[in-house]
């Protein structure tokens, strides 16, 4: 028999004689250390092992009647069965031959005496592409010595009869005595004192697949998989990755308040302790951006090794400095689902809202709080009941099929809560810090994770509506393309998956106002800002920051970048900032810069602001940060608008400017549009086509101009109108113009999300493209086709 098997002797094909985890971690050595993958070097106690301690205690049968008493509908004896199980496994002797032939692989590992090691659980249905069984079985670190190795190696075996396991193998059909376990021994990598953490090759919220998304706390990764921290989370966009560019479009900072790290006890047994972290590491990311590509790219070879999405355990060891990947596996969520439905959520009225935390999914759903403090009053809660509680692990595996929700205190979106509620399709909202306080048990509560990236726990049950579309129903017109509204990143990945041209008009606006919060010129300028309050706010949100000007220039880009690659290689629109002076003012430190206008519509906005001595530098921060994500990351989709320009002259010292400050129009593809949102920009079409690009017609400052209407103005706003005959004039003349002129000419308005007559007013005067708000681009797509059937009807 053989007992054990290093990992270099071992592959894929080996799952039933050392299981999933053992087999992947040999796959990886053999072939993946040669191609520069660090893999720590280990050896497996095989299947052949086990069944031999099995039979050596004369367990089979003994297992078998306790597995054939287990209450497999209500599983309320589950508790039960699963301690007897584990005492029975635990009582069991390890015989001089299995336990000379695991110590000598242990002695054969290491050129000096004895040295820690990570004693792992491999099951034989394991890290499977269709069952995970990921956190069910147990794993033993920083072990050293012969008895705890023993011992260590004894305890996995019977972790195969977790309550969570068993419970997991009845949910998928594993018959429990054909379900074998595999021990890995592995080199113990001191991440104690450096960092680790777990990676996914997509993006884990929506499936997305062109995102390496890594996530790390100091010390052992255990924090993130129990929720107890907020890890620092990377988003690496992978095309940028393969060409060289800059390909980290997002650092999230994580609070990272505890640190969990050895605690050694005696020469043989060894356990953990959760320090708190120093302040300036809870202010420190724990990889470098180069470290960050070094994993991403690690994890694209072993993506293509495997050719399935993967998610994979990494760890940084203190003393080497050393980057290491220490587990690898299928991932099981995205990878096993066809996207061939969209179902999409919209909350239609809002409550009183309890708490707030990061959303998993984007369902919305409604039902009783359920506060419990441990899986062991798991008699409270009914099906259908919201989990409320501080945080999760896998010991809570077994009764989370009832739930409709989950809500805890702790977590990030990488936790044991985030990934079952995944798993499950279940709606979660995780590291609230306050739910078990907020939320009283028995309370009708509604959960909303339909907003982006944020969810909300509301008091009530809420109405809300939900809408199926089924892609495969949907018939994209190759022209006029149909694009999407979009502002927020954090509903970009799943916005890409419906069917679309790209982004037609992207507001920077409300990225400044969402992401960046201060003015620009507030953080040029910082002294000239007269409030003490702002001041200190200013201070606070650009701390970590070498300046304050790279602040902005992070911000924005980082919105923008993770917009443009979740839809390349697809156009992405960017409008330039078009707030108007008193929405300005409403940044923080925005009063000391901004004037006081009597018509701020009308007044100081646009292209005018960009080249006036005012906001001439702040146009300069946004121009920075353009090119950071055209020129550093490679997102050259991105294409560039100007809002508002009044006059030909304008929009020329604007160009220049822009070239002066590094985006040159025609520089790797660079094209600049002008919005044709006001009369003289269609009255002097051919002149402005010499300056620009292309148009995009912004039908709502055009209407209001058209009728001279304020839209700020409550008085008139009856009288604001679209569809107005005036403003269609205008808007068929600048569609036709473009045509004449050679030039793309798109629209970007609320009309063509409201009205069919409008889109197909725009149909059937040949304009290029159409942008849709998210929620009415599906039957946009179905006027535009609509549109175009009926004009091949009228020709014949």
């Amino acid at each position: 028999m053989e007992y054990v098997k290093k990992f270099s002797e071992i592959g894929m094909k080996d799952i039933a004689k050392v299981g999933g985890k053992n087999a992947s971690l040999g796959e990886m050595f053999t072939n993946l250390t040669p191609k520069g993958i660090l893999i720590p070097k280990g050896f497996a106690v095989t299947v052949e092992a086990y069944q031999y301690f099995i039979r050596c205690n004369q367990l089979e049968e003994a297992l078998a009647q306790l597995m054939k008493s287990l209450d497999k509908s209500e599983f309320k004896n589950l508790e039960e069965v699963g301690a007897k199980a584990r005492a029975l496994m635990m009582s069991g002797r390890m015989t001089n031959e299995l336990g000379m032939a695991i110590l000598g692989a242990y002695d054969a590992m290491f050129d000096e005496g004895s040295q820690e090691v990570a004693v792992r659980s491999s099951a034989t249905a394991e890290d499977l592409p269709e069952s995970s069984f990921a956190g069910l079985h147990e794993s033993y670190l920083n072990i050293r010595g012969n008895y705890a190795l023993l011992h260590a190696v004894k305890q996995c075996f019977a972790s195969l009869y977790t309550d969570r396991a068993i419970k997991y193998r009845e949910d998928k059909g594993f018959e429990h005595s054909k379900v074998f376990l595999s021990v890995g021994i592995q080199e113990m990598i001191r991440s104690d004192i450096g960092c680790s953490g777990i990676g996914f090759t997509l993006e884990p919220e929506s499936g997305f697949r062109n995102i390496v998304h890594i996530a790390g706390v100091w010390g052992l990764g255990e924090n993130i998989v129990q929720g107890t921290v907020t890890p620092d989370e990377f988003l690496v966009f992978k095309p940028s990755l393969e060409k060289g560019f800059r390909a980290v479009i997002q650092k999230n900072l994580g609070s990272k308040h505890k640190t969990m790290a050895y605690a050694k006890l005696d020469d043989d047994v060894n356990s953990t302790v959760n320090n708190d972290t120093p302040a300036d590491l809870q202010d420190k990311f724990v990889l470098e951006d180069i470290e960050i590509e070094k994993l991403a790219k690690w994890a694209l070879i072993i993506e293509e090794h495997y050719q399935v999405p993967m998610d994979f355990e990494w760890a940084k060891d203190g003393i080497g400095h050393q980057l290491y990947i220490i587990q690898a596996r299928p991932e099981t969520v995205h990878s096993q689902r066809k996207i061939l439905q969209l179902k999409s959520y919209h909350l239609e009225q809002k409550g009183i809202e309890l708490t707030r935390g990061e959303a998993i999914g984007s369902r919305i759903v409604s039902g009783p709080a359920r506060i419990l403090t441990s899986p062991k009053e798991a008699g409270k809660l009914n099906q259908g009941d919201i989990l409320i509680t501080d945080t999760t692990s896998p010991d809570w595996d077994p009764i989370l099929k009832k739930v409709a929700g989950i809500v805890t205190n702790r977590g990030g979106r990488t936790s044991h809560a985030a990934i079952i509620a995944r798993e499950l399709g279940a709606a979660a909202i995780v590291g609230t810090t306050n739910a078990t306080t907020q939320i009283l048990d028995g309370d009708l509560i509604t959960l909303d994770c339909s907003a982006g990236k944020t969810g909300f726990a509301y008091q009530g049950q809420l109405s809300w509506k939900e809408t199926i579309v089924n892609i495969e129903d949907v018939d994209l017109p190759a022209s006029p393309k149909a694009q999407l509204i979009i502002a927020d990143p954090e509903k970009a990945f799943e916005l890409s998956f419906y069917p679309n041209h790209g982004v037609g008009l992207l507001r920077l606006e409300f990225l400044i106002s969402n992401c960046v919060k201060i003015h620009p010129m507030a953080l040029i300028k910082p002294d000239q800002v007269s409030d003490e309050k702002e001041r200190l706010e200013i201070e606070e949100l650009t701390r970590l920051y070498a300046d304050k000007e790279s602040y902005f220039i992070d911000q924005l880009s980082k919105g923008v970048a993770t917009i443009a690659a979740a839809f390349y290689p697809k156009e992405v629109i960017v409008r330039m900032s078009d707030f108007k002076s008193n929405e300005y003012a409403g940044l923080i430190g925005g009063q000391s810069f901004e004037p006081k206008e009597e018509n701020p519509m009308l007044g100081f906005r646009g292209a005018s602001r960009y080249h006036h001595e005012r906001y001439r530098e702040g146009f300069r921060l946004e121009c920075e940060a353009m090119k950071l994500v055209r020129n550093e990351i490679g997102l050259t989709n991105v294409k560039l608008m100007i809002p508002f320009c009044r006059t030909v002259q304008e929009g020329k010292k604007v160009i220049e400017l822009m070239k002066e400050f590094g985006l040159k129009q025609g520089d790797n593809g660079l094209e600049i549009f002008v919005m044709a949102e006001i009369p003289s920009n269609i009255i002097l079409a051919e002149e402005f086509a010499e300056v620009f690009d292309g148009f995009s017609i912004g039908s709502n400052d055009l209407t209001q101009l058209t009728l001279g209407i304020d839209r700020d103005s409550a008085l008139v706003a009856d009288l604001f109108d679209e569809e107005n005959a005036a403003s269609k004039f205008l808007i068929v003349q600048m569609i036709r113009k473009a045509k004449l002129l050679n030039k793309k000419v798109g629209l970007c308005g609320q009309a063509p999300s409201d009205s069919e007559s409008f889109t197909h007013l725009l149909v059937e005067n040949g304009i290029s493209s159409i942008a849709f708000n998210a929620d009415a681009l599906i039957k946009g797509i179905a006027t535009i086709n609509k549109a175009l059937k009926q004009e091949v009807s009228s020709s014949f």
